[in-house]
């Protein structure tokens, strides 16, 4: 545990300093976001944060290479390498855009192209988390692999909507997955996959607090593509080395919650995404219903109509952090603890996660009808 927070360290460190040179490159190159009729910023911002958070996750990387501890994961495999490169296009792929605004095609070829390179490297579904079942054909191995990481980057690009949303939802989520995935290297003698993934989410979470202070509102710069792309290619990465590669009914006997280990692989990933999959999925049918692309902007997403509610921009993201921890954190516990205690746990903060998201709102209306003073029938 104490190599994986050294590592972290490292990664926010390098993130955080990093972020002034990439500020001054955006505004050098004209790398800033102007004030939209969809945007929620109130003044120009420089973007390519993601930039400083591939800096911050290469350093950690590369500081562990040179760690004993984790040198089964370097030697067994190129699997961190190619995360690592893989990682590096995408957010290159993602500057482009925060420079020139690709087209979503080509966007997508990229993306694909990212994840082709985590399946060459060894990073891909070789069994569906439900009884272990091994996907037989390798071409259809490549093909689910590639569709994951292309669904997880652009949930976390969909998300990216408020200051700090997407650098804090998934420092949350990849924090929760990390503690499943340190449970089965440590308890379960899985350590080549799950010491593969701990590495990945260790970094990540990294470079995801170390832009936070910079991007936490009012934000001084904003991740842009080359930085949401990023965060969902590692995330993607790390939820697979484990996923899809270890047989989750060897966890069947450990402990009491271990009841649920089957699907433990499966529903942690869709927790922790749940409400970037949700925002992705409602703008995609929006759209699509609409007759637009499913890349069109609009202010149809999770954090606009919270909004709308009547909730602070700083309220609304903090409220969205609570909804994926809550969902999380709560997954990743069925790992260590029985279920019923789980279950009344995760009821009881979804119910205080809803009253954050209703009350507020309802308290501010009505003080605002009492400041316009009674209303009058006829």
């Amino acid at each position: 545990m104490r190599v994986h927070l050294l590592l972290c360290a490292i990664a926010a460190i390098v993130t955080y300093l990093a972020v002034w040179p990439v500020r001054r490159l955006a505004t050098w190159t004209g790398a800033i976001t102007p004030v939209r009729p969809r945007d929620v910023h109130d003044r120009p911002t420089p973007r390519l944060g993601g930039l400083a958070m591939v800096l911050g996750i290469a350093a950690g990387l590369g500081v562990a290479s040179q760690l004993s501890f984790l040198s089964p994961v370097f030697s067994s495999s190129h699997a961190v390498w190619g995360v690592l490169g893989a990682a590096a296009l995408v957010c290159l792929l993602g500057a482009a855009d925060d420079w020139f605004d690709l087209s979503w095609w080509t966007k997508l070829a990229g993306q694909a192209l990212a994840a082709g390179i985590l399946a060459w490297q060894g990073v891909q579904l070789v069994t569906f988390p439900i009884a272990g079942l091994t996907i037989v054909s390798s071409r259809l191995s490549l093909v689910v692999s590639i569709v994951v990481v292309v669904a997880a980057i652009n949930a976390i690009n969909f998300v990216d909507g408020l200051d700090g949303l997407a650098a804090g939802i998934t420092a949350i989520g990849c924090g929760a997955f990390f503690v499943y995935s340190y449970f089965l290297s440590r308890e379960m003698g899985m350590a080549d996959y799950a010491s593969l993934s701990t590495l990945l989410l260790a970094v990540t979470v990294g470079a995801c607090l170390g832009f936070l202070p910079h991007n936490f509102h009012p934000a001084s710069i904003f991740m842009g593509d080359s930085g949401s792309m990023l965060l969902g290619l590692m995330f993607a990465a790390a939820t697979i080395a484990v996923t899809g590669q270890v047989d989750p009914g060897a966890a069947g006997d450990i402990t009491q919650g271990q009841a649920w280990g089957a699907f433990l692989p499966i529903l942690l990933p869709f927790a922790v995404l749940a409400l970037p999959l949700l925002d992705m999925l409602m703008a995609i049918s929006r759209r699509m219903r609409a007759g637009l692309s499913p890349f069109h902007a609009d202010r149809m997403h999770l954090h606009h109509r919270l909004l709308r509610l009547g909730h602070t921009h700083r309220r609304a993201v903090v409220i969205m952090y609570c909804w994926t921890a809550v969902l999380a954190f709560g997954a990743a516990a069925l790992a260590v603890l029985p279920a019923r205690q789980v279950g009344i746990g995760v009821g009881v903060g979804l119910v205080l996660a809803f009253v954050l998201t209703v009350v507020p709102s309802h308290l501010g209306e009505r003080s605002r009808q009492r400041a316009r003073g009674p209303s009058h029938r006829i």
